[in-house]
């Protein structure tokens, strides 16, 4: 049984129930914590550990799987296989990036299964439809996103579709060109969203099912203010509402989403920040609480978790205060899927920390718990296999 939380459900399109709904699933006593890296400086690929749920103890394991810069993972929905991207900057001779796919052993280690080009320069975010057929990548440097279809044994075929974001925006230097940031799969698994950083814009495109391609669709994109920076995004568990943190701007965006339409409205726009900050500061994640109570974004320069209350009628968000990763340049964090713990990824002071979260307020509490990975960029919960 897989365990990679509500916000990654809704990124690989399945069902989600109404706000306050648990997984249909055994609760278990344990996860596996995978971390994605950057191999810059001492990492050697993606590393895992384990999260006791009961003791409130994150302890690592060890290397998983010797990579280069896999800095984003995705579980299989059958949760025995993973996807990493790899942001190097040649692949099989050419400027592009690469999408490894691997085999989440019983022992919690990984092992190599193959991997292909992700269909452009700098890979940074991917994800995998409910099907389990088709992983999506997004190709921050080369400004793409491109579809690969996943074979039975979990191997990963060539790029079948490739698309080219053209166009810029407001910043000098970040929005001279296009730069895919994430994707995600809408609700009905049909629609994956393209936040692309260097456009200020959501792109939407559907899937074709039985080909895996991509094509843009009717809205083609949702627009956000010039200069934002549209980075990650996370659907809430009703379906109803979505949400893309803004990384130039330091601000979340809030929409309401109708999935029969595939057609998003802009409800609110709201900073990151506590009043009066003055500093330097980029975003990066956004992920919603699986009881759809609270969003949770991440500062980097303020070094914080910014935690929101959400209104269940209308979706619009509520800044409650912020919580110190205990670290630098928190580029990550993952909400564990009973919704008890968060585990922050700090990129710059070579650390993850383990917090525990009050499920009645949403607000963060220190476990003085924490690990040492280098240049630590994501993380992802896996059920151990019994």
């Amino acid at each position: 049984m897989i365990y990679s939380g509500w916000s990654d459900a809704a990124e690989r399109g399945e069902a989600v129930g109404s706000a306050g709904e648990q997984p249909a699933a055994q609760t278990p006593d344990r996860l596996w914590v995978y971390l994605g890296t950057y191999t810059r400086k001492t990492s050697q690929g993606i590393y895992w550990a384990e999260l006791d749920l009961q003791a409130g103890r994150l302890e690592l394991k060890g290397l998983a799987a010797p990579l280069a810069n896999p800095s984003f993972l995705a579980i299989h929905p059958n949760g025995q296989w993973m996807y990493a991207v790899g942001e190097m900057g040649d692949f099989q001779g050419k400027k592009q990036g690469a999408v490894s796919a691997l085999a989440i052993q019983p022992d919690g280690t990984l092992k190599l299964l193959n991997q292909q080009p992700s269909g452009g320069p700098g890979p940074c975010h991917l994800t995998v439809d409910s099907t389990g057929r088709y992983v999506v990548v997004a190709n921050y440097g080369g400004g793409s996103v491109a579809s690969l279809p996943i074979q039975q044994d979990g191997r990963l075929q060539a790029p079948v579709s490739v698309i080219q974001h053209t166009g810029s925006s407001v910043h000098p230097q970040r929005q001279q060109g296009p730069h895919a940031h994430s994707v995600n799969f809408d609700p009905t698994g049909k629609l994956v969203i393209a936040a692309d950083l260097g456009l200020d814009k959501l792109l939407v495109y559907r899937l074709e099912p039985t080909t895996g391609t991509l094509s843009p669709h009717d809205p083609p994109w949702v627009q956000v203010d010039p200069g934002a920076g549209p980075r990650h995004f996370a659907f809430h568990p009703s379906g109803r509402f979505a949400y893309v943190i803004n990384e130039l701007a330091s601000t979340i965006t809030a929409f309401t989403y109708q999935p029969d339409k595939g057609l998003f409205q802009p409800l609110q726009t709201i900073s990151t920040l506590p009043e009066g900050f003055t500093g330097t500061n980029t975003t990066a994640e956004v992920q919603v609480h699986p009881s759809g109570r609270f969003l949770y974004g991440s500062n980097r320069g303020h070094d914080s978790l910014a935690i929101f209350t959400i209104d269940p009628a209308t979706g619009k968000l509520a800044l409650k205060g912020h919580v110190s990763t205990q670290g630098k340049t928190p580029r990550n964090f993952g909400i564990d899927p009973t919704g008890q713990y968060l585990v922050a990824a700090n990129q710059d002071s070579d650390n993850v920390v383990l917090f525990r979260i009050d499920t009645q307020t949403g607000q963060l509490m220190s476990t003085c718990r924490q690990i040492q990975v280098s240049m630590p960029v994501c993380v992802k919960f896996v059920s151990p296999r019994r």
